[in-house]
């Protein structure tokens, strides 16, 4: 197994292009997306993928959301539009919420970021590259998101992955030191 190695050496790769993934390829991300943990079987995790021209539809929706938000800046607003074509493959998150007492809204926005990870780590480990992004589209900072993605109600969009080759060199990994991080309790 090459789990530690691909955990290690993973990097967000910002220049992506063609190739893509396949379908197959995709098919079998998508299945390890679904192995993240998820309390009481409740599975949040939905993902919307854009390729070809639906990341132009993407694009539409990012823009007719932040004019939303009273974003005019025609600039910004042609930019928030091309946002999708920035990788071969646009994968949005969203964590759809299940009103369950004994299991928290965080709980299942945490379980669709750990799918997100395995999204991340399986296209990594198929020579792909990804990048997760945020920012103003996501339901932390964009009320109009959801709507404009034709999500329900209890819809959370988290991010997007943009997917492809990667395109050059990917950053330097840094070296980090676990005692910055970690607290040992022995006894």
């Amino acid at each position: 197994m090459e789990t530690l190695k691909a955990l290690l050496n993973r990097v967000s790769m910002p220049k992506l292009s063609d190739p893509a993934p396949s379908k197959d390829q995709m098919a079998k991300v998508y299945q390890a997306a679904l192995r993240a943990p998820d309390h009481a079987w409740l599975r949040p995790w939905r993902f919307i993928e854009a390729s070809g021209s639906g990341r132009e539809k993407l694009g539409e929706a990012l823009a007719r959301s932040a004019k939303r938000m009273n974003i005019d800046d025609e600039e910004k607003l042609s930019r928030y539009k091309a946002l999708p074509q920035k990788a071969p493959v646009v994968i949005t998150l969203i964590a759809e919420i299940v009103d369950k007492p004994n299991v928290p809204e965080i709980e299942q926005i945490q379980s669709t970021a750990a799918a997100a990870q395995n999204i991340l780590l399986a296209l990594h480990d198929m020579g792909f590259g990804a990048y997760w992004r945020t920012g103003i589209f996501t339901s932390a900072t964009n009320n109009y998101i959801a709507e404009e993605l034709n999500l329900s109600k209890s819809s959370i969009v988290l991010g997007y992955l943009y997917v492809g080759t990667p395109d050059g060199e990917g950053k330097q990994i840094p070296i980090l030191d676990n005692e910055n991080f970690v607290t040992y309790w022995n006894n």
